[in-house]
């Protein structure tokens, strides 16, 4: 496995004052702040002149009146992931932690990040896009049962559901549909689920999960003691490699910088399949970023500082 590459800074007054951003208005607002306080005090810890702040409405008066040199982007999902509060950043000509704005807008979209998968040769499950209930028929036909239904823009398995038959299908859609964003059904994969966490353009060991659940939804993400992590993995040494390496592609097609995570199947066939990438991943005790990079020697502050330094380039 290649080495992952250490620490640029050694002093933390290099970084000047940090405003470690959380909370925001989106479904994601709870992790966030539980992310965002975990990597507050890992910086502080680390002597990191930082500040707390919870955004709650515009990013803008949050930092009015604050002098601050960077900006550590811990907000998960719209309104923090999706290229918004990047773009005021390069306004107000803050340097800040991960993707820029064209990557944080299309990953952010799960449909339109895999339709760049597609145009680069990656595999990613089959889909169809539901408007309404007219579109039932035509997505069974083209993808059968079961399949998982998903809000285009949301995070942390928010809304989603899977569909067994069309009563189902058509509950998955409303479910869904009440996150104001376009809705899809996802052909089903059968495999094992793995994730895997970018640093700084490389890829930390792979995680394989395992839930009793339906799928690793909300509650097996940050509630569930029955969700079983495996770092490392079940993959041979040269498998597990492959797919770091396609994780590493998979984020430089859509232009991923500074630190992120694919989550990835592969499914009964020994096939890849692409399911998402996260800009922002959680930084939670449930979190698997922080678990990857335990895996690779790194302990959560030295992770927290080198996710800090993605915000010097």
């Amino acid at each position: 496995m290649k080495h992952v590459r250490s620490s640029v800074l050694k002093k933390p007054e290099e970084f000047g004052r940090v405003a470690v951003l959380m909370g925001g208005g989106s479904a994601e607002r709870e992790i966030s702040l539980k992310s965002g306080m975990a990597v507050y005090n890992a910086l502080k810890n680390k002597g990191v002149d930082a500040v707390a702040i919870d955004v709650t409405g515009s990013p803008i008066e949050a930092l009015n009146g604050l002098k601050i040199d960077r900006v550590f982007n811990i907000i998960h999902g719209r309104g923090g992931e999706d290229g918004v509060l990047q773009g005021v950043l390069e306004v107000l000509g803050l340097p800040y932690t991960g993707s820029g704005v064209m990557a944080s807008a299309l990953t952010m979209d799960k449909l339109r990040t895999k339709l760049c998968w597609l145009g680069y040769g990656l595999a990613t499950p089959e889909w169809y896009l539901l408007k309404d209930e007219n579109d039932l028929d035509a997505c069974m036909e083209k993808l059968g049962f079961p399949v998982i239904v998903k809000p285009a823009q949301e995070g942390s398995s928010i809304g989603m559901s899977k569909a067994t038959n069309r009563e189902e299908l058509l509950k998955a859609l409303e479910v869904a549909a009440d996150y104001h964003c376009d809705v899809y059904a996802e052909a089903w994969v059968s495999g094992k689920e793995y994730t895997v966490a970018l640093l700084n353009g490389e890829a930390l060991p792979v995680i394989g999960l395992e839930t009793p659940h339906v799928f690793y939804d909300y509650e097996a993400k940050y509630h569930a003691t029955t969700t079983l992590y495996h770092c490392p993995c079940d993959l041979s040494q040269n498998r597990e490699l492959q797919l770091r390496e396609l994780a590493v592609k998979a984020g430089e097609v859509v232009g991923v910088k500074g630190w992120a995570r694919v989550d990835v199947f592969i499914d009964n066939l020994g096939q890849y399949q692409l399911i998402e990438v996260n800009t922002v991943p959680g930084m939670t005790d449930h979190s698997l970023v922080p678990m990857a990079a335990k895996q690779a020697g790194i302990d959560f502050e030295e992770l927290v500082w080198r996710i800090l330094e993605t915000s010097l380039g």
